[in-house]
């Protein structure tokens, strides 16, 4: 390998990637390249570490007590543990014959001492490591430019008219569909009207409304597919001066891209699709703000914009279209007399990605409940059409038990914990991360203070519920290496079952005994550092450790094909060196959290 190479390859390796040019260069000096053949022992607990290693071709396994614990690949390195402590637990042995860099034990720990950002990457604590790393996640923004297309960004629906249309009635049709612009159509020719052809050629001029909106308008639109790139677009915004134009799919013209609206779709476009889903007056027009989400969460989560941040915003979104459904389907005289609730994650505002609906109607005590049945089968039937999948339990407004009055509801609850069944228990947890989207907020609020009310005291119940949240074994092992699925999912595990419910539900319980209204977990843990029950620190591991099992997640179902429903399985092969360790590290603080959920409930004593 040249000199050339070689500083490429190194400054291409995180935490070398911290050092100067000068510093990059004097290390080169001191590092040899070693050839090791598969089977050979590197380090082991009587095999002291003398080097670095730098893998420049090959694999390398790290084993404890034979247990598969880390496997090391391209551009990896290890064991800086070994270095820095002088003993080790593990055994590294080469899997595949191993083409590495050496770099003395002496000279590694000189830079240590030399170097803090260095050190930092070695020695710092899980909550910096994981902080450091969302930062160096962050991608170039022109990326997701360059290969987006038009289809992907909000299109103002196009209004067009006849040449022969009065300007009046032109005007009013424009106003009726929300539009910015009329496009005129004169035979085989289209033309436009913009606010400038108004003020100049209709209030400047001695027009008069009733003459034909063919008088004021301009000829000579320039147009774009559908299919093109945006990158196409801006070009042709740039070359032509316009700020509008057309856009077609063949011979139709399917909407109108605003100059604007591009410039703004890769500086922050969530508030196009705010917009457009405020301005929809049909279903169709909601089906076609929805369609930005997707690209919405992949073009935030490729900038390093962390997953609570994006899933609330999403979140946000999502409760906008609940609310405009709901305002299109239930009459203005019955949508103060109900409370549309969404539960479960999406309650929790942590839905990224659209999985199965949790959703329900409170009603106000003394209305006639038949009366919502045929809005709510409605609404239900356009969520579906929405993208918003059907509930395998059937936690939905179209079925009448997810749809009664606010004493309906406080009997429920009374029902739930009376019996403490598997239904009772998936009841009552779905139903504490209520939120309302639309209607009367205050009927749930009722509903959630009974629901307090019937566990005050009650320390018995709180840990029959809690312990729900230990029914997962954490897949890390005694060594700390992952303990794998069976059958087809062999080389994978579950990351929800395996963490996720644990916080989630544990957090969750909680928030019940403190009576913390709030229903997204992170709020959950902050308002609990709040009360005292967590100190500053561990409320920040709950935190960070929660945000690398949600990122890692998202991260597997960006990647599966569109249909696979096997959302929560994760193959930790795919994931670097440096993500490994931070999952490791996350599930060791699930671990952490169970046993303090053991110790504050006393579980060890719930049968």
């Amino acid at each position: 390998m040249s000199l050339f190479d070689q500083k490429a390859l190194l400054i291409s390796i995180h935490p070398f990637d911290l050092l100067g040019e000068r510093m990059i260069e004097k290390l080169m000096t001191q590092m040899d390249i070693a050839y090791y053949p598969k089977e050979t022992v590197l380090i082991a607990p009587r095999v002291r570490a003398e080097s670095l290693y730098i893998i420049i071709k090959g694999i390398v396994n790290e084993t404890i007590e034979g247990e598969l614990q880390n496997v090391y690949g391209e551009r990896d390195s290890f064991d800086a543990n070994s270095l820095i402590y002088g003993n080790t637990q593990s055994t590294f042995s080469v899997a595949e014959d191993l083409i590495c860099y050496e770099l003395p034990k002496e000279s590694f720990l000189n830079l240590l001492q030399d170097v803090e950002p260095f050190q930092n990457y070695f020695m710092q604590d899980f909550i910096t490591k994981h902080q450091n790393l969302k930062e160096r996640q962050h991608q170039n923004e022109l990326t997701p430019f360059m290969v987006s297309r038009v289809d992907e960004i909000y299109l103002h629906a196009p209004c067009i008219v006849d040449v022969n249309t009065p300007i009046r009635e032109a005007l009013q049709k424009m106003a009726d569909q929300h539009a910015n612009v009329i496009l005129v159509k004169d035979h085989a020719k289209m033309g436009i009207v913009t606010d400038t052809n108004l003020r100049e050629k209709l209030l400047l001029s001695d027009k008069s409304r009733n003459d034909p909106i063919g008088e004021i308008t301009t000829y000579g639109l320039i147009s774009i597919e559908r299919s093109d790139f945006l990158f196409n677009a801006l070009l042709l915004f740039t070359k032509h001066g316009v700020k509008r134009l057309v856009v077609t799919e063949g011979e139709t013209i399917v909407g109108i891209l605003e100059q604007l609206d591009l410039l703004s779709h890769f500086a922050n476009h969530t508030h196009l699709i705010a917009a457009s889903i405020d301005r929809a007056v049909s279903i169709d027009e909601l089906q076609n703000a929805g369609r930005s989400l997707s690209h919405l969460v992949r073009s935030l989560t490729s900038k390093g914009v962390r997953v609570r941040y994006v899933s609330k915003l999403v979140s946000e979104l999502n409760a906008k279209v609940y609310r405009k459904v709901f305002e299109m389907v239930v009459p203005v005289s019955l949508q103060e007399k109900c409370a549309l609730i969404i539960m479960g994650s999406e309650g929790r505002g942590e839905q990224i990605l659209r999985t199965d609906q949790d959703n329900a109607l409170i009603i106000r005590d003394g209305e006639d409940e038949a009366q919502f049945e045929s809005y709510m089968m409605e609404l239900n039937a356009h969520l579906l059409q929405l993208g918003f999948p059907k509930c395998n339990g059937n936690v939905m407004v179209s079925n009448p038990y997810w749809r009664r009055s606010v004493s309906g509801y406080q009997k429920l609850i009374e029902e739930w914990i009376d019996t403490l069944n598997e239904e009772s228990l998936m009841g009552l947890s779905i139903f504490l991360d209520a939120q309302c989207v639309a209607g009367d907020e205050k009927l749930l609020n009722v509903c959630r203070d009974s629901l307090f009310s019937q566990f005050e005291g009650r320390s018995d119940m709180l840990a029959h519920l809690a312990k729900a949240a230990l029914a997962f074994e954490t897949p890390l092992s005694l060594f700390s290496g992952f303990v794998l699925g069976r059958a087809e999912h062999g080389s994978e595990f579950d990351i929800k079952k395996g963490g996720i419910f644990a916080m989630v539900h544990g957090i969750r319980i909680l928030s019940l005994e403190h009576k913390i209204t709030h229903t997204n977990t992170t709020e959950r843990i902050k308002e609990l550092n709040n009360i005292g029950l967590f100190d500053k620190r561990f409320a920040s591991e709950l935190i960070e450790a929660y945000d690398t099992l949600l990122s890692i997640r998202l991260r597997f179902i960006l990647a599966q094909k569109q249909g696979n429903d096997e959302q929560n399985y994760v193959n930790p092969k795919l994931l670097s060196k440096a993500e490994r360790d931070l999952l490791k590290d996350a599930f060791k603080i699930v671990n952490t959290f169970k046993k303090f959920l053991t110790y504050h409930f006393h579980l060890g004593m719930v049968v």
